[in-house]
């Protein structure tokens, strides 16, 4: 059986959990978490780096520091999952969705300047399978309309856009490392800060509305509750899982791009066809081999090719419904303009199995598979 996903796991996780156990520090911001951060920091270049408890939480964090209040819009895309949305609806937003282009499944950066009203405080674009947006236009709207932007790099760890790591350009970046991400802690993620005015604040949320983290750092004797917050820090435990695979966090990514490129050379003559479409990754932009996905003709032929696969014991899946078509996206969201694309390309879209533990054998069987199913079609 190829699964479509594994958790990655290299071997040093129970030693790290063990040691966190042992430094008596197992709530958060403990020895791996200070580990953690300070290699995200010194990869992304982001001005600083707070763990969560997932990139949900990075998300609603983000929110806060951009003070959403009720009846404020916040554009993203209709194809993406629950969270992005979610994070800004607790805060009372409205979410207006705008469409995708087909070749990344990415916003489409040319439909964002007309969902703009007085309204609107926040753009969201969302880095689909670690394919970096069209981050220059997207600033350059958000500057001219004076609007925050908030990166949802989920997907995006290792992912660069004309050399800057996603989720380092907005004002801030949320990442996930969820057990289907590219390196995992389970449950968790981060939340990229990119201007240091907002450090304090953020770290004041994080604490459940304290200033805890300035107490243990020595800079005052005592701490107490000075603004709202929630408590966004994930264990230490969590944090040791993670930093053995951040250690070799180019070794996954190297397997992972070797697994990324058996498919695309293996189907490619598939595509030249005209029989499916595989993922595009425009100039500028370098990506972490996060997914690898081909679309099928339509809907009807996209659940034969599941079925087919699953019953060759392979696992493929199919990903977001668009949220604007959901029973919460009419509620607390609408469609600005014209929905071209969005429903269309999410119908078509399956995804192959891709994981760390995942051999180039595997990789080739499915392509093999894939290439049957298409004879005489």
């Amino acid at each position: 059986m190829i699964v479509f996903n594994q958790a990655p796991f290299t071997g040093k996780e129970f030693g790290y959990i063990q040691k966190a156990i042992d430094n008596k520090k197992i709530c958060g911001d403990g020895e791996f978490t200070q580990k953690c951060s300070e290699w995200l920091e010194e990869k992304t270049g982001a001005s600083k780096v707070l763990l969560t408890t997932s990139c949900t939480h990075a998300l609603e964090m983000a929110a806060l520091l951009c003070d959403i209040k009720e009846g404020d819009e916040v554009i993203m895309p209709s194809y993406t999952f629950v969270s992005t949305a979610d994070a800004f609806v607790l805060r009372g937003a409205k979410i207006v969705f705008v469409d995708i282009r087909p070749d990344t499944m990415n916003i489409d950066e040319t439909k964002i300047e007309d969902a703009i009203t007085d309204k609107t405080k926040v753009i969201v674009p969302v880095h689909y399978a670690g394919v970096a947006c069209e981050m220059d236009t997207i600033m350059d709207i958000a500057k001219r309309h004076n609007l925050m932007v908030v990166e949802d790099a989920a997907q995006g760890l290792m992912s660069t856009y004309k050399g800057k790591a996603l989720g380092t350009i907005g004002d801030f970046g949320c990442i996930s490392f969820h057990e289907t991400k590219n390196y995992s802690m389970g449950e968790g993620g981060a939340l990229y800060i990119n201007d240091s005015k907002y450090i304090e604040d953020a770290e004041i949320i994080r604490e459940k509305g304290t200033n805890r983290s300035k107490f243990f750092r020595g800079q005052i004797d005592k701490y107490t509750w000075v603004n709202a917050g929630s408590s966004y820090l994930p264990s230490d435990m969590n944090a040791a899982y993670l930093w053995a695979q951040l250690e070799i966090a180019d070794e996954i990514n190297d397997h992972r791009m070797e697994l990324w490129n058996t498919y695309y050379e293996g189907l490619k003559s598939l595509e030249d066809k005209g029989l499916i479409e595989l993922p595009k990754v425009p100039e500028g932009c370098v990506h972490n081999a996060h997914m690898f996905y081909v679309k099928a003709k339509d809907l009807e032929e996209r659940t034969q090719l599941i079925n087919y696969l699953k019953d060759n014991q392979i696992t493929s899946v199919f990903h977001y419904i668009p949220l604007h078509s959901s029973e919460a996206g009419l509620k607390f969201g609408r469609f600005d303009g014209e929905d071209i694309h969005t429903t269309k390309e999410s119908e078509r879209l399956t995804r192959l199995p891709m994981n760390y533990a995942m051999t180039v054998e595997e990789a080739q069987e499915v392509v093999d598979r894939i290439i049957d199913f298409y004879k005489g079609k």
